[in-house]
């Protein structure tokens, strides 16, 4: 069973150190000036090896301008022998990268994060996912389970919803459709959700939980995000990724083929640019 008191003084210091992030507020994370290049993952849901692998296409010790951005890690399909989620290492990965390169990891969570930390149920083959993630947790840190819990439930908290880029970029889990934006701006990511914001049709639900990705959608999302281009996850793509629309494309890096896209962020973005930075395994 792994130490849960260094655990617990991992995953409180990730929180620490993704709030306090150079160009960090609210819930809007924009890249500084010093970020050279981004590599964005797709949702992980516990794929400890494709994580693995996205660390080490990052290479961030040899690429000290270049930033790493994952998105929902958790509730995977490998389990414990003894029952239970094993997705919870990937969020202390994610906790020890934050932690040996600060500023420069930017974790977005999804829809399951947000079901798991508000305990509104998810399925997945017919599963509870919320119940097998405690199970798992329960497992790994038997006593401590709760106190871990809470410090993942801290760490979620503490993630941005979104990341923009100096050229015009918007990652998120997914886009706000027409009819639930309101008076949604990057205002109001700037802030707190409320919550009103976290319940169903709120502009921090529909964030993580629509899957609306028409063209009209994704003009009307980026207008109110000031942004050129959407990278987002949330929708299973069997080839890795997917252009749903001529300005947002999608990643997928929880199973097999795998994407992650690596894109410059001293320059305008172009289609022929995006294409290139694909990479798939």
């Amino acid at each position: 069973m792994p130490d849960p008191s260094k655990v617990l003084t991992l995953l409180r210091h990730a929180a620490t150190l993704l709030r306090a992030a150079p160009g960090r507020h609210g819930r809007l994370m924009r890249l500084p000036p010093t970020a050279t290049e981004l590599l964005i993952a797709g949702d992980m849901h516990g794929h400890v090896e494709n994580f693995r692998e996205v660390h080490k296409r990052a290479n961030l010790t040899a690429n000290p301008g270049r930033h790493l951005l994952v998105q929902e890690v958790v509730h995977g399909s490998r389990l414990y022998p003894a029952g239970g989620d094993r997705s919870h290492q990937l969020l202390d990965l994610v906790a020890a990268l934050a932690c040996q390169f600060p500023g420069r990891i930017h974790f977005l969570p999804g829809n399951h994060e947000y079901a798991q930390r508000h305990n509104r149920r998810v399925e997945r083959e017919g599963l509870d996912c919320n119940e097998l993630f405690r199970q798992g947790v329960e497992v790994a840190y038997g006593a401590d389970a709760s106190t871990v819990m809470a410090a993942y439930d801290a760490l979620i908290d503490a993630a941005p919803l979104a990341v923009l880029t100096p050229n015009r970029l918007f990652a998120s889990h997914t886009i706000i459709p027409p009819g639930k934006l309101g008076d949604f701006s990057l205002a109001t990511l700037e802030t707190e959700p409320d919550t009103e914001a976290l319940r169903p049709g709120g502009w921090a639900y529909c964030l993580m939980w629509s899957r609306d990705v028409s063209e009209q959608a994704a003009e009307a999302f980026r207008q109110r995000v000031d942004a050129d281009w959407l990278v987002t996850g949330h929708i299973v793509c069997e080839t890795g990724h997917t252009w749903p629309n001529p300005f947002q494309i999608i990643l997928d890096t929880h199973s097999s083929p795998a994407c992650s896209l690596l894109v410059p962020l001293n320059e305008p973005l172009t289609t022929e640019i995006i294409q290139a930075g694909i990479s798939t395994w």
